[in-house]
């Protein structure tokens, strides 16, 4: 099949674009520096010519509650009318578990994605993650006050990118799903420990706050909030064996 992967470039896209060159197929890893931007719509058109399968993994480039909202339907509605005119037969977008529970900027410009998306008429499958190991950092960043960092005793499950990459690949080479699969890491544990784990290995010496209170990104958490239901694809790369691996790359 003829894949397209807008974001093709990016943590997970590059590596979801070599997954699926090595499952034989042809691939194309479109962003704006190739020309292709479903921003403005510049060249989708040509990019989406004889394509099977389109798979999404833009995001916006600003997290501004309204600019982030006009990026995902501005890019959708470009996205999907060049889609149309091209007959694909299948798209696959990357959202998040947790979604339609948290009430911030960004997740609601997540749900005006996939409320495009379903509404489409195109055969698609949503893929909803749980948060990449990746942003344990950011996430340690974001809670700091003052001297402290103050993080969210919510429950938490994230997953190594690599593990999330396959998923999305697998589910592109795939038959649509018309629905939604959630994907997650092998544990699951608070978030505030997940994060202490980092640091700690890290060498970092900030006093970490246990805080049910504290935000994660604007939204305060429960033990439901950004885990998944019954029944997830789980990665196969635990928080150890990720740690390992970013050593070995730096």
């Amino acid at each position: 099949m003829k894949i397209v992967v807008i974001g093709g470039t990016g943590l997970i896209g590059s590596k979801v674009v070599n997954n699926l060159r090595k499952l034989g197929h042809e691939v194309i890893a479109a962003s704006p520096a190739s020309g292709v931007n479903t921003l403005t719509g510049d060249g989708l058109d040509e990019v989406l010519q004889g394509t099977d399968v389109v798979v999404d993994l833009a995001n916006s480039p600003s997290f501004e509650d309204k600019a982030v909202l006009a990026f995902f339907e501005t890019a959708g509605r470009n996205l999907f009318a060049a889609e149309t005119k091209a007959g694909i037969k299948h798209h696959v977008a990357l959202s998040i578990v947790g979604t339609e529970r948290l009430d911030n900027g960004y997740f609601r410009a997540k749900q005006a994605q996939e409320r495009i998306i379903r509404q489409s008429g195109i055969p698609y499958s949503i893929v909803h993650s749980t948060q990449f190991m990746e942003f344990l950092g950011a996430i340690a960043d974001a809670g700091a006050v003052g001297e402290e960092t103050h993080l969210s005793t919510g429950a938490f499950q994230p997953i190594a990118s690599d593990d999330v990459a396959a998923a999305v690949a697998d589910v592109a080479a795939g038959k649509p799903l018309n629905g939604i699969i959630e994907i997650a890491g092998p544990e699951r544990g608070r978030l505030v420990d997940f994060v202490k784990r980092y640091l700690d290995k890290k060498g970092d010496t900030r006093k970490i706050v246990a805080d049910a209170h504290a935000k994660y990104f604007g939204s305060e958490l429960d033990d439901q909030s950004i885990v998944p239901g019954a029944n997830p694809r789980l990665g196969k790369i635990n928080f150890e064996t990720w740690f390992s691996s970013q050593l070995q790359k730096a």
